[in-house]
This record gives C-alpha cells, structure tokens and sequence, in this order.
C-alpha cells in the first residue's frame, strides 16, 4: 500500500468525517481517478514527436497512453476527422496514488518559480484541473535523452459533488494551494 493511500484511510477519513460530520466511513470524499491529457497540437504531422510523447508519458504514469482522435474534420486548423490530436492516461487504484504522490511530492516542487497552485481550479462538482507547462518535473524524464518539451493537463476527479469537501481532501493530502488571501 501506496503512504498516500495509507495516509489517506488512517488520518484523512477520520479527520473528513469529523469535519463534515459524515456518519459513515463511506460517505468520505474520494479519489475516483485521475487523467493525465497532452494534446500533440503543431506537431501533428511530426511522428518522431508524437512517439516522443507517447513514450515519456507512459514513463510518467506507468501505463501506456490511448491516443485521443478528432471527431470531426476542422479545416481551419487543419484536422481531418479521425486524426490523433492528443493524448490520455486515465489512472486509477494504486497507479492512481503512486502518481499523485510523486505530483506532490516531487513534481510540483519542481516547477520553476512554484508557490503553489491555484484553489480556482475546481470545477462545481469536486474535481480538480490543473496544468503543467513542462514535462521534464517528473523524475522519470531525464535530460539527457530529452527531444521535445511539452505540457500537459492533470484532472483529478472525485466523488465529492461540491468543492469545498474535495478542496478540503486535497488540502488534507499536502496539496500546495496558494492561500486564497494572496494575490496570484
């Protein structure tokens, strides 16, 4: 078992139930998923890249991404309709934890001039979205066999309904949000 997810069920739901005044364990906001989305953009007709992509994620999330197609033709951008635009890693159970550890722990603190993220990234129904503008903060990424830089958007969805009892469960997980009394 994962220190987050040990964490998580020794300290977390206690605290969440007595918070919130939940009468049942089971009632406690949880961690449902979380996805991993990069979307390839001007690199479409570059496959040196777009396999550059598919493999540095896989060694970020530890599973093998799907790659993510147009639904439908845009000509303005140049996009026919089944063409790869992106791709996603949708994590759950212990991968899902081992992931989030390592963006807490690791990952965030690495990101240049970080002092946390933003408390608006909540979405009304309890998920969290938020963006990393380079790859290369995950430990995994090594410099020296490093050909592209790109950014990619992590979504972590829970069960919560409403964003104050998922904000208080990352807040509860050492989720670095910026003080909301400071000005970003």
């Amino acid at each position: 078992m994962n220190r987050l997810q040990e964490q998580f069920n020794k300290q977390i739901v206690p605290a969440l139930k007595e918070q919130f005044g939940y009468k049942n364990n089971m009632e406690v906001p949880r961690i449902q998923k979380v996805v991993i989305n990069v979307g390839i953009g001007k690199y479409l007709k570059d496959n040196k890249f777009v396999e550059s992509i598919k493999r540095d994620l896989a060694a970020i999330a530890g599973q093998a991404p799907v790659e993510t197609k147009a639904r439908k033709s845009v000509a303005g951008f140049k996009i026919r309709e089944q063409q790869v635009v992106g791709m996603a890693v949708t994590l759950r159970g212990q991968r899902m934890y081992d992931f989030l550890d390592k963006l807490i722990s690791i990952g965030l603190p690495r990101v240049k001039d970080f002092r946390g993220v933003s408390p608006k990234g909540f979405d009304g129904r309890g998920s969290y979205h938020l963006g990393l503008k380079e790859h290369i903060v995950f430990p995994e990424i090594s410099n020296d066999a490093l050909e592209h830089i790109f950014g990619l958007q992590v979504s972590i969805v829970t069960n919560a309904g409403k964003d104050e009892p998922a904000k208080a469960l990352l807040t509860a997980m050492n989720f670095p949000f910026i003080k909301d009394d400071v000005k970003q």
